[in-house]
């Protein structure tokens, strides 16, 4: 079972509906508890990183999240869930995060052309940078679908796949077990379905 954690920073309704598409057993879990129930994690988000983190915390799932981690369970962060995963964020003032991936979320209006639009939001083609299982189904230049105004940095290692909005966007990244989306992968249509159900697959 994949548990679909609500700290109530999440769009959880697409997500599960995708899942259920897909024929995969998942979850919305609100109790931390829960969580030692299940076989894979997804983290979702959306909102600002410093309220997230203290969501978290307050839910319990902070510390629930690392011990998980530790103990091998495979956990996909979505969006800003993604971000979370990252040592800090600084999005309106500096927050720590769970730590999980080396890296620092940082706006993307500093490193971009003034005449792009922020958010980055819309359709945009990954780049893979290297092979994981995860990406089994993915073909190079697929298109999945950006909601945001920060973006991950000083993460190289653990890119597995980027996107270009005149930066090299971090999209897909993975460290050990613990993996992270920039993108959409619920509103990515058929392609964000494959990596979904890849997700399951680990």
């Amino acid at each position: 079972m994949i548990a679909v954690i609500d700290y109530g920073c999440g769009n959880l309704f697409s997500l599960s509906s995708s899942l259920d598409h897909l024929g995969i057993a998942s979850e919305i879990v609100r109790d931390p508890a829960r969580l030692a129930d299940a076989d894979k994690l997804i983290l979702p988000g959306v909102g600002a990183f410093g309220d997230a983190v203290d969501k978290l915390r307050r839910t319990g799932m902070f510390d629930v999240l690392l011990e998980r981690a530790e103990a091998g369970v495979p956990i996909l962060g979505i969006c800003l869930g993604m971000q979370l995963l990252f040592e800090k964020s600084y999005e309106y003032g500096e927050h720590d995060g769970l730590g999980l991936i080396p890296g620092r979320v940082c706006p993307l209006a500093d490193d971009i052309r003034p005449d792009l639009k922020i958010p980055h939001m819309g359709w945009n083609a990954l780049r893979i940078r290297r092979d994981d299982p995860i990406l089994a189904d993915t073909a190079d230049r697929a298109s999945m679908y950006f909601v945001h105004s920060f973006y991950a940095k000083d993460c190289a290692p653990a890119v597995l796949a980027d996107a270009e909005y005149d930066a090299a966007v971090p999209a897909l990244v993975a460290q050990d077990n613990v993996y992270g989306a920039q993108f959409h992968p619920e509103k990515s249509g058929e392609a964000g379905l494959r990596l979904l159900s890849a997700f399951a697959n680990l």
